[in-house]
């Protein structure tokens, strides 16, 4: 995940000292965390992630050396603790009040006195809750959760008089404090966002096929300017890992927009010089045809410059994927083992669009990747039909690669093998260079054509060529001068003898 320790500059000067929220993804969101001593509310379906959100502000705020307060209505401190515990982490320095029914006889001995909720006036559990903040006078509060008020308030009025009691207590304290509603209300309780300062709400997701999804988007926050949409999250041993929403204008940087060699003289010439650096090049063509083994040769060559490169594999195996190179004489192990290529597989199924964004951001900003290999993007669309708008979200993250400076080599495969060719769905103006690839047949035998078919960044050659794979890696040969209707799958020769094929 990207660390957000810029957190601090990103605050607009004048603006009072922000305090974090214990999550560097959270924190990003809002362009350096919460104003102090405000009320916040957290809300979402059980299961959403509140209670791991709020126990790392509690937490952050303890390592600051803060007094923090946890005060519960509905969870026991045993049940926290077990949460904590499962996330690595102590509970030390976090000062929790039940006011919750104990799991056991009721021990007189007990240091935290226990009440239930359901034997009790509102007013007298507001009263217990406003006596230990002045006891403990706290940096920073979590109160889990409202559902128990609304409950005991048993109507509207009561029940927004109770929460506006709880905002003007803490007003006039140093103390920010954040509310948890589990939405178990018949409909969003909308009293409740005017009444805090900000609100975050967490969703959970059950999808078709494949892990749940979670999401959360910030509602409003008085006077901070915020990220706004939705931003998947996961939640994983250690807490919460927000991944916030790419905004490529965000990260622009300098750059000098060079050519990318190859590493092959033929196809370099064939694309007008090269491709520059900043732009994205799409492979097209049927399965087997040779995109994954062209793409490959991109990230070789970067690695024999001391360039760093990533391998994005959504539909092969590693060890698929370096068998390939070893067929084709490429020295990948040499370049995995050394660091400067990084082979990362990917399961979709297990990984939101987000999470995916995140990870290709950490391998430009931490590993300073300078070419990008998704292969593929049938694998990328067609494993995630529960998600929308992944064309828009592809769109964005090549517009940030293009602002880095980064080369991106995107594969996309075709329906069929010879022939007439179909394509899932059309993705070509995402790209600044379309690379053509068509299986043709000639005499008998099965040959590859190749052609650069766009390239917006500058000229590029129109011609149709012939290339190879085989043990010396990719062979590009001449202008097929000769042939036509290669790639609408009826090649026809109008010389007088049939060429050979390329010799390696």
């Amino acid at each position: 995940m990207i660390n957000s320790s810029s957190r601090a500059q990103t605050s607009d000067p004048g603006e009072l000292p922000r305090i974090s929220t214990g999550s560097d993804g959270l924190d990003d969101i809002l362009y350096g965390g919460l104003d102090p001593n405000r009320m916040y509310l957290y809300e979402g379906r059980p299961g959403s992630g509140k209670t791991t959100m709020a126990l790392q502000f509690l937490l952050e705020g303890a390592r600051c050396g803060e007094r923090v307060l946890y005060i519960s209505l509905s969870e026991t401190k045993r049940e926290l603790t077990l949460v904590a515990q499962r996330h690595g982490w102590s509970l030390e320095g976090v000062d929790i009040f039940e006011l919750v029914p104990p799991e056991t006889t009721l021990d007189p001995e007990r240091e935290l006195t226990v009440f239930h909720p359901a034997e009790m006036e509102l007013s007298e559990t507001t009263g217990l809750i406003f006596k230990e903040v002045e006891r403990i006078n706290p940096a920073r509060v979590v109160l889990d959760s409202l559902s128990e008020l609304r409950l005991l308030a048993q109507n509207p009025l009561r029940y927004r008089r109770q929460v506006l009691a709880l905002k003007h207590f803490f007003t006039n304290r140093n103390c920010t404090v954040i509310l948890l509603d589990d939405l178990s209300s018949s409909q969003d309780d909308l009293q409740l966002h005017s009444i805090a300062h900000g609100v975050v709400m967490l969703e959970q997701l059950a999808i078709d096929y494949g892990a749940e999804r979670r999401r959360l988007r910030v509602i409003k926050m008085r006077g901070i300017r915020f990220r706004g949409g939705f931003h998947d999250f996961t939640i994983e041993a250690g807490g919460v890992r927000i991944f916030p929403r790419l905004v490529a204008a965000e990260h622009h940087t300098s750059f000098i927009g060079e050519l990318t060699p190859s590493g092959n003289a033929q196809l370099d010439q064939l694309l007008g010089g090269g491709l520059e650096r900043g732009t994205s090049a799409l492979l097209l063509g049927a399965a087997g045809v040779g995109k994954s083994s062209l793409a490959l040769t991109y990230a070789i060559a970067a690695a024999d410059r001391g360039e760093h490169a990533v391998f994005f594999a959504f539909d092969e195996g590693r060890g698929t994927v370096e068998a390939r190179a070893r067929t084709l004489g490429l020295p990948l192990e040499s370049h995995l083992q050394s660091g400067l290529i990084r082979f990362k597989q990917i399961d979709p199924a297990e990984m939101s669009p987000g999470e995916f964004a995140a990870n290709v951001r950490n391998s430009v900003e931490k590993d300073n990747a300078r070419i990008v290999v998704i292969d593929s993007l049938n694998g990328y669309l067609n494993a995630m039909p529960d998600e929308r708008f992944l064309i828009l979200q592809m769109h964005e993250l090549l517009s940030y690669l293009g602002q880095k400076g980064v080369l991106t080599v995107l594969i996309l495969a075709q329906h069929g093998l010879v022939g007439p060719m179909e394509t899932a769905l059309d993705i070509s103006y995402l790209s600044d260079a379309v690379l053509m690839l068509r299986y043709f047949e000639v005499g008998g035998t099965v040959r590859r054509a190749l052609s650069v078919v766009k390239k917006r960044s500058g000229n590029h050659e129109n011609s149709i060529r012939e290339f190879r794979l085989g043990s010396a890696g990719i062979t590009v040969g001449p202008p097929l001068t000769g042939f036509s209707g290669i790639f609408s799958g009826n090649p026809r020769y109008s010389g007088t003898e049939i060429p050979e094929g390329l010799s390696e």
